[in-house]
């Protein structure tokens, strides 16, 4: 166990609409039931974005990231889980295993997460980081863009000693996220026709979920026409930007494939195409399953005959898994080459140039 609070870089947002900035942050040492981890790579998801232009409400400063791998520093008193020097994987969705949701075997959004709530805190109700005499808020219980990270023991997750954690880093977040919704949330059938709304990195992962599961037709729906060959690769058997089409998007795909399909996949997070999405799949029959994060203060309008004669929307998050027990299989999954993550990473870079990767993120060019 280290009592020492440790001195160290990390990329803080002071406030909105800001770049980050690279700060010597304090860590403080974890306390009981708490995990302080060396953080080796994480990934930039629009989630963290999302809180930087206000989509997602969390209170500044706040030292951002979620989805990471990293090799455990010390531990707190009780920790019986977790040692120094395993190699872990935070969890933005925890697992406290005592909670509704996480003793049903239907859930696995644990009451302990700070998703809806935005507290910014560790579950005592404190941060563990300080900067320039401030106090620094947490993100999601994980906070992964610094060097060292501290978050409670549901909130991460022992993985392969052998696993390549600049890799599985994408299992924390983007891949199990996408590759779930299909394969967990949709539960995807072998034959049925499938369509995807946003190729970003979690949407290219319910492209191989719908894949895995053995559907015969995926549409992979963009505007930006340049992700479409890495989505191909990937097995989408067609793509549709709608800039293309003077139509709406879901009569487009009603046409396509005679009824609608049966499973389709919002992964932006935009309420236009999340009725769009609702709206392109089989009227009686189809699932439409919400994964890109709701923007903050906004509401849906639609025609409730959508949902009358039998068609289900529901959303998904984490992919539906439980976090702590999935994910070290997911990492023993990936390192049995049953998916890949590869083509998932586009650009590696320092950790000093994040304001760099952010640019990217937004441009379209991850």
């Amino acid at each position: 166990m280290n009592t020492l609070g440790l001195s160290l870089q990390a990329a803080v947002m002071w406030e909105a609409n800001k770049p980050f900035s690279i700060e010597e942050v304090e860590v403080a040492p974890p306390k009981a039931h708490e995990v302080r981890i060396k953080i080796v790579a994480t990934g930039i998801c629009r989630s963290d974005d999302h809180v930087i232009t206000g989509g997602l409400v969390m209170p500044f400063p706040i030292i951002l990231g979620h989805e990471a791998a990293g090799i455990v520093e010390s531990v707190g008193q009780g920790v019986t889980s977790i040692k120094p020097g395993d190699k872990v994987i935070p969890l933005f969705a925890p697992q406290c295993g005592e909670c509704n949701s996480c003793l049903n075997t239907k859930g696995n959004l644990c009451s302990k997460n700070d998703i809806g709530s935005g507290v910014g805190l560790m579950p005592d109700g404190t941060t563990r980081f300080t900067c320039k005499g401030k106090a620094i808020h947490h993100f999601i219980g994980t906070s992964t863009f610094t060097e060292y990270t501290v978050v409670h023991e549901s909130a991460v997750a022992k993985i392969d000693s052998a696993a390549p954690l600049e890799k599985v880093c994408l299992i924390g977040c983007g891949f199990s996220t996408g590759y779930g919704a299909a394969v967990q949330t949709a539960k995807v059938e072998p034959g049925s026709t499938c369509a995807i709304f946003g190729l970003g990195g979690v949407g290219l992962s319910v492209v191989m979920g719908c894949k895995a599961a053995g559907a015969s037709r995926i549409i992979a729906v963009d505007i930006n026409s340049d992700k479409f060959a890495k989505a191909k690769e990937l097995g989408a058997t067609d793509c549709v930007n709608p800039k293309d089409f003077k139509k709406p998007v879901h009569e487009v795909l009603i046409e396509m494939t005679g009824q609608g399909v049966d499973y389709s996949f919002e992964v932006i997070g935009c309420t236009e195409t999340m009725t769009a999405a609702l709206a392109c799949c089989q009227y009686n029959y189809g699932v439409s399953v919400i994964v890109g994060v709701p923007p903050a203060a906004q509401k849906i309008t639609f025609d409730p005959m959508l949902l009358f004669t039998g068609r289900t929307w529901k959303g998904s998050v984490f992919g539906g898994w439980k976090s702590k027990d999935s994910v070290p299989k997911l990492v023993a999954d990936y390192m049995k080459k049953k998916f890949v993550l590869e083509p998932l990473i586009t650009h590696t870079l320092p950790f000093t140039k994040i304001n760099e990767g952010f640019d990217l993120l937004r441009t379209g060019k991850r």
